[in-house]
């Protein structure tokens, strides 16, 4: 098995560190007798950062970078949520910053009859600051980890420990078998993570964010009459596209089926009924006065009658007039892209077959 952290001749690296603290402060929890444990407890995502920084700081040989350090505390912080595969315990000092940490990782391995739910936790980090040894705080945390680990079922427990801190390991429950060796393989594979302070391909995850494509997205509703004859709206701010369907751009954080629902009730006063049914999808390439690419979902809104049709109250901000034509009528009241668009979902929603244009808006 390999573990991320191979040993290091560092007195306060990863298991030493657990060691030297723990073995301070064993005395002060000897079975029996009456001791004031520090209090500790439980890490959220956003004690990730801090406990990366222990690791780099009084775990690891070397320091890490600040783009190792971000990418490890992005990696960590969604493991330590409640459905995340970590857990981690700490002891805060006075000034509220983490004094000591212990950090354990579930995995899943094949069940046997002494672990046999077929769940093992690897005690992969315990670090504490130099200030806040000697005080029992890394068999505190570490004490809260297995403890809380055996409520979650983990039935299998594993450290690296060294013959001065055995005999703490074992009053845990621990037991050691002098046949068995650690070893450990590091890859040397070019599909490796890269190393951040010598390979220029990998940056931080925002300034990734920021150097991906922008676009906007739209949604639209094809609505048609009892003949399938399409209807659409008249804009009034709009001379460019001066007929179009129901919708328009969805609002931040909203979803596409969201926006349709939102955009008919303020187009035309009528709700969308759904299930939501994807009749196109439209991509405009960016250009001149939109730096930025546009997607455009259009769903199915049905048929309408004679009386619901004549229902629609349109918002005079944005509309001043709807109509119902046969499909060949709307081409000579609109421009060609937009009549491609109308009628790819005309013919998507006769067909079954929903449509895909990835040239509109760049006529």
């Amino acid at each position: 098995m390999t573990y991320p952290d191979a040993p290091v001749p560092n007195p306060c690296g990863d298991q030493a560190e657990l060691f030297a603290a723990a073995a301070a402060g064993y005395d002060r929890y000897r079975p029996g007798v009456p001791t004031l444990r520090p209090p500790v407890r439980a890490a959220t995502p956003a004690d990730a950062e801090a406990i990366i920084r222990m690791r780099s700081q009084y775990v690891l040989s070397a320091p890490m970078t600040e783009e190792w350090i971000q990418r490890c505390t992005d990696e960590l912080a969604p493991r330590l949520a409640p459905e995340g595969d970590a857990r981690a315990f700490v002891v805060e000092a006075s000034d509220g910053a983490i004094a000591t940490c212990a950090l354990g990782l579930i995995h899943p391995v094949l069940p046997a009859r002494s672990y046999p739910r077929g769940l093992a936790a690897l005690v992969q980090l315990v670090a504490t600051r130099p200030e806040a040894r000697r005080r029992g705080h890394a068999r505190a945390v570490v004490s809260a980890l297995l403890d809380h680990l055996a409520d979650e079922n983990v039935t299998l427990f594993e450290l690296h420990t060294s013959a001065e801190a055995a005999p703490l390991y074992r009053e845990f429950g621990f037991s050691g078998d002098p046949a068995l060796m650690r070893m450990t393989r590091h890859s040397t594979s070019t599909d490796a993570l890269p190393d951040a302070r010598t390979d220029s391909s990998w940056v931080p995850p925002e300034q990734h964010a920021q150097s991906l494509p922008k676009a906007v997205a739209f949604v639209c509703l094809y609505v048609t009459d009892e003949d399938d004859r399409p209807l659409q709206l008249h804009s009034v701010y709009s001379p460019g596209h001066p007929w179009h369907m129901i919708g328009g751009a969805m609002d931040l954080g909203e979803r596409p089926w969201e926006a349709v629902v939102r955009e008919c009730r303020e187009e035309t006063g009528m709700t969308a009924a759904g299930p939501p049914r994807l009749l196109a999808a439209m991509y405009g390439q960016p250009r001149e006065q939109r730096p930025y690419s546009t997607l455009q979902l259009i769903f199915d809104g049905g048929r309408l009658t004679d009386a619901q049709i004549r229902g629609i109250q349109l918002n005079p901000r944005e509309h001043d007039a709807v109509r119902v034509l046969p499909l060949a009528g709307w081409e000579a009241l609109m421009p060609a892209r937009d009549f491609v668009r109308l009628r790819a979902v005309e013919e998507a929603r006769r067909t079954g077959v929903a449509a895909y244009v990835d040239t509109w808006g760049n006529a």
